[in-house]
């Protein structure tokens, strides 16, 4: 009898362990992006994703963010290339591109196809997607400003995800906030950055947590 108690005493000891240990585990989200999110520019702890992740640690919040930024990459490259990163298992994604796409007057209908195309997986594999917008610089011309930034709330509404509306909020064409080309964030450009963001990342990390 003494023997059965002990050997129960012990199962249940390491079950509470392994438990807890498959609790404590950090949720994986992967940060997709461009030369913003790879962090052009900066020292690699400067970075967008290092910051947030500095903030992410220190609001005490379990994940482990991973930097999937490509330096020079338009929709079409992110396109081309998420699928073999997800072969790596992450428990969500972030999305923030299409800044190139808007530097090189790339068609939107081409954003937003790509965009969609990435999207539709993310939701058919049941991946939690957040999506992070991007504004089209207004020497476009109106007609490609308003076609191109009409893209990201459009998608974001019609694949029910957390949403962003503008990466560069409050920093675009500041001179205090940007390296000297006035196309890539400081380090405190970055931290404008994320103060604006962190909000509406907390509501993306409570709906993985919960």
């Amino acid at each position: 009898m003494k023997y059965i108690i002990k050997l129960n005493f012990t199962i249940f000891f390491f079950l509470s362990i392994f438990v807890n240990i498959a609790y404590s585990k950090s949720l994986k989200v992967v940060v997709f992006g461009d030369s913003l999110i790879a962090g052009y520019g900066l020292l690699k702890e400067d970075g967008f994703v290092n910051q947030l992740q500095n903030k992410v640690n220190y609001s005490k919040i379990n994940l482990k963010l991973i930097n999937s930024g490509v330096s020079g990459e338009t929709s079409t490259g992110l396109y081309n290339r998420f699928k073999w990163v997800l072969e790596e298992e992450y428990d969500a994604v972030i999305v923030s591109i299409g800044a190139n796409d808007a530097l090189r007057g790339i068609d939107p209908k081409t954003t937003y196809k790509n965009l969609e195309n990435i999207l539709i997986h993310l939701k058919k594999n049941k991946i939690p997607t957040m999506l992070i917008g991007m504004k089209a610089p207004s020497n476009l011309g109106k007609e490609y400003v308003n076609e191109f930034n009409a893209i990201y709330p459009t998608l974001s509404k019609k694949y029910n995800v957390i949403f962003f509306p503008f990466f560069l909020k409050d920093v675009a064409l500041e001179p205090t906030l940007n390296q000297t080309d006035m196309i890539h964030p400081n380090k405190k450009g970055v931290v404008k950055i994320i103060e604006n963001i962190f909000p509406y990342f907390l509501r993306f990390s409570k709906s993985l947590l919960n």
